[in-house]
């Protein structure tokens, strides 16, 4: 898949389709000195296929989160279009695109910075529907339950503060959170990251059968390239806030295209020798 197959408009059966996006962060400054300006995003043009899920890679500092939550709508991207199958959400109408917004979840590496730690688990999990309007308050908490137990935790933990789970149950109280509103597109953030491998192991499975069970469409965001082949069938390279190399899997592992491919390729091997 080459680079320019990464943009365009909403249409071509893309699920998620970003188009020219671009950032720019402004730093400090002095009384003195023009604050500096760092463009995060440049023009960036990305699509993923409807049920598929891409592995977004590249080196620290290369946009990757900033891309996470300018499509998660944390942040607010200041040019370009970001498509949900043909709605483009940059000029929807702001009571569609509220609801349209929900369909892409994102997932951080450390859920417990995103989990409000004054409310429970099963609170924490029925957030969304709250914000949401979604039915009475009995019914968002037994929808919580079966969201918990559906991703491996047990309804006698719907009182637990977060704190008290571990990191690999967290993962799963979060995951649960994203899956309340039951979106399209999950945007995985290092959501593996920090785990053993015996959790990541089993975090990962659950995302997959996830994946297969609700066709949701995946965005890992990963500096781990030894997973890449097992969760994404798809590759986007980033750097300095663009796409510079967009493939298959296969395609990137064999036969690297841009340089800084083979400059990850290269870092990864070298450690794993």
């Amino acid at each position: 898949m080459s680079n320019e197959a990464a943009g365009g408009r909403g249409e071509n059966g893309a699920a998620l389709r970003v188009v020219k996006l671009r950032k720019t962060y402004v730093r400090g400054g002095h009384w003195n000195r023009r604050a500096p300006r760092v463009e995060a995003l440049r023009g960036l043009d990305l699509a993923i296929r409807p049920g598929a899920a891409l592995a977004l890679v590249g080196s620290s500092g290369s946009g990757k989160s900033t891309l996470a939550r300018c499509l998660a709508h944390v942040e607010q991207a200041d040019t370009g279009e970001i498509w949900l199958g043909t709605q483009n959400l940059a000029v929807a109408a702001s009571s569609t695109a509220a609801v349209a917004w929900r369909q892409i979840q994102l997932i951080f590496q450390e859920p417990i910075l995103s989990l409000n730690p004054r409310l429970t688990a099963a609170e924490i999990v029925a957030e969304p529907l709250l914000i949401a309007g979604w039915g009475k308050g009995s019914d968002r908490s037994a929808r919580a339950v079966e969201l918990m137990k559906l991703v491996g935790l047990s309804p006698e933990a719907a009182g637990r503060m977060p704190r008290e789970f571990s990191g690999g149950q967290r993962r799963r109280l979060a995951i649960a959170r994203a899956l309340a509103v039951e979106p399209r597109v999950l945007i995985l953030d290092e959501a593996l990251s920090g785990l053993d491998l015996s959790t990541q192991a089993q975090i990962a499975n659950l995302l997959l059968d996830l994946q297969a069970e609700r066709s949701l469409t995946y965005l890992w965001i990963l500096h781990d390239l030894s997973l890449v082949s097992r969760l994404a069938a798809e590759v986007a390279v980033m750097d300095e806030g663009t796409i510079v190399e967009a493939a298959s899997a296969r395609e990137f592992f064999e036969n690297p295209q841009s340089r800084r491919s083979r400059a990850l390729l290269d870092a990864w091997r070298g450690g794993r020798a």
